[in-house]
């Protein structure tokens, strides 16, 4: 069994367990580990491992034995089934005839394995065909391990969970995909006890500069003296940034607490909880722990049915909404408006940035609609220092200003000065060194920011362009936006399933005229533009990058950005690769 199988079969076990469902597989064969070494050796501890998690998880595998099953495959996982059905008269075993023979230098008997299949008979009810037998089993086994009421319903706890099972369980749960909607969120946030009554509850929706803005809020109540809370998504480096506390991540061992606590809660739901709707309840189960004065909430997807929208905020704030997400949102600017204008609740005050006029037309109805005090902030702050780059972060930390007078938190000119000089916010035209910048713009929109932004820093000088992008989003968009400040272009490939494909966005670049011209080409190059190169790795890209002259400009996604942070501080195993 050789790498390429036993990681075939580990994701098959993995989505059963995601879906929780009874997983069947059907062995044949066996051996041939010494083709691959060491690393044939390993699949046997993926392949098990996820199948202790499929057991743990109280979901049923069948294992169905064909002629011959013996060796790697029968250790790996033909022998570790709830229910293991064999063909009649095969030859199962952990070796075969030949490599006994070869070790105990004995003749084997005629029909040798005859025990073994009596043995397997008897289990498989003799004279019933395998494949009644396979039904007969998948549907009465795996419905009553189903249906069984759950360890922690019974009153025995299960075990807790560590913080990389925790975490492995969570991801899990990403084969659920979106699914907007809260009624799965309010009966979680009801069954956790979850209360915020006291704080003052922050909504962010919008497209662009979400993060920021929560940010910006999070710094300037800190100095103020005030106890925050903040949610954001998706992480860069550690799941652990989603969650923070007085400007701390959450720790490990509170994230596998509290994810112990919703997976014993939630194992028989139906529908069961998304990746996002527990990220959501854990983040708001631990802020209702704690003593805070401030809540900040970034949505995930839209507003209207985004878990965050659960809440009963204190205000409610949107940032400049663009083109994102439009198969969950909708494909005009009005019907993503429309989703976004959905945190706006009645009597809660709204403030919002300058908007195109299809979405002001209906955020000013939605607030109408629910009696809401509305106010859009047109004037930029530019009264102290702002840590983050770009005369658009100008435009944010009005917005985050107004936001917090909005929800009538007091705080005085010195507070605002110091926390707007004092934030720290990776992958916002972050300078990583002199000539690298790291930024997670991943949409036209924000690109089209991002581009000015850095010819406000970097002049006429055109960038060194390291990039990666999502496949859902607009690649060409992104790709003309960014060709002007571009002198050549690396495209690393991205640790994400959701990865646009390299050759994809070097065929865009390839269009382009202002990209794609005479010049030497570097190596690994397998466009037929001398000035675009496709690397096999984040590494290969940022050796290549440092051996032109021009500044390094590193973008596409926040989780390309993630990726290539914990490449450079030398610690990329501590990525945790997420797809949401």
């Amino acid at each position: 069994m050789g790498s390429v199988v036993g990681e075939k079969i580990t994701r098959t076990i993995e989505y059963g367990t995601a879906e929780r469902c009874a997983v069947v597989i059907i062995a044949a064969s066996g051996g041939a580990r010494m083709y691959e070494g060491m690393l044939s050796l390993m699949q046997m501890a993926k392949t098990s491992g996820a199948l202790a998690q499929h057991a743990h998880e109280r979901l049923p595998y069948i294992s169905v034995l064909t002629n011959p099953t013996t060796a790697g495959v029968m250790a790996s996982y033909a022998s570790l089934g709830d229910v293991i059905i064999a063909e009649p008269r095969s030859m199962i075993g952990f070796a075969g005839p030949r490599v006994i023979k070869e070790t105990t230098h004995q003749e084997l008997p005629e029909r040798w394995f005859d025990r073994h299949d009596c043995a397997s008979q008897k289990t498989a009810r003799r004279n019933q065909p395998i494949a009644q037998l396979l039904c007969y089993y998948a549907v009465n086994v795996g419905e009553a391990s189903l249906a069984r009421p759950s360890k922690a319903k019974e009153g025995v706890p299960q075990p807790p969970l560590t913080y990389k099972e925790a975490l492995a369980w969570l991801y899990r749960l990403q084969r659920f995909g979106i699914k907007l909607g809260l009624e799965n969120i309010r009966r979680l946030l009801a069954e956790l006890h979850v209360d915020l009554r006291g704080t003052r509850v922050i909504h962010v929706a919008g497209t662009n500069g979400k993060g920021s803005v929560c940010a910006m809020i999070d710094s300037i109540c800190r100095a103020q003296g005030y106890r925050t809370s903040m949610f954001i998504s998706p992480h860069l480096v550690t799941f652990r940034e989603r969650i923070h506390v007085n400007g701390e991540m959450i720790s490990e061992d509170a994230v596998a607490n509290s994810l112990t606590t919703i997976r014993n809660l939630v194992g028989d739901w139906d529908p069961h909880p998304t990746f996002f709707e527990v990220t959501t309840a854990l983040a708001l189960k631990y802020f209702s722990e704690v003593k805070l004065d401030v809540v900040i909430l970034e949505t995930g997807i839209g507003g209207r049915l985004d878990a965050t929208n659960a809440i009963q905020s204190d205000v409610s704030v949107i940032t400049r909404i663009d083109f994102d997400h439009e198969q969950w949102l909708g494909n005009t600017l009005a019907e993503i408006a429309s989703e976004k204008a959905g945190i706006i609740k009645r009597g809660v005050p709204v403030v919002a940035s300058p908007q195109r006029p299809e979405a002001e037309k209906v955020i000013r109805a939605r607030a109408a609609e629910c009696e809401a005090p509305l106010k859009f902030v047109p004037e930029p702050y530019d009264r102290s220092p702002i840590a983050l780059r770009g005369d658009h972060q100008k435009q944010n930390a009005a917005l985050a200003i107004a936001a917090i007078c909005a929800a009538k938190i007091a705080i005085d000119e010195q507070a605002i000065a110091r926390g707007l000089a004092r934030i720290d916010w990776p992958a916002r035209f972050q300078m990583w060194d002199k000539r690298t910048i790291i930024d997670g713009a991943h949409n036209p929109a924000a690109v089209c920011v991002l581009a000015q932004t850095w010819r406000e820093i970097f002049g006429d000088q055109n960038a060194t362009l390291v990039l990666a992008v999502l496949s859902d989003k607009d690649l060409r968009g992104v790709c003309e936006a960014l060709a002007p400040i571009a002198d050549s272009v690396l495209l690393p490939k991205m640790r994400s399933e959701r990865a646009a494909d390299p050759e994809e966005l070097a065929k865009i670049f390839e269009n382009v005229v202002s990209v794609c011209r005479a010049g030497a080409s570097p190596a690994g190059n397998r466009s037929r533009c001398r000035t675009i190169s496709i690397t096999q790795s984040v590494g290969e890209a940022l050796n290549l990058a440092r051996a032109k002259p021009t500044p390094i400009l590193v973008t596409g996604s926040l989780h390309f950005a993630g990726e290539v942070l914990a490449h450079l501080r030398g610690k990329p195993s501590a990525f945790e690769e997420c797809a949401q």
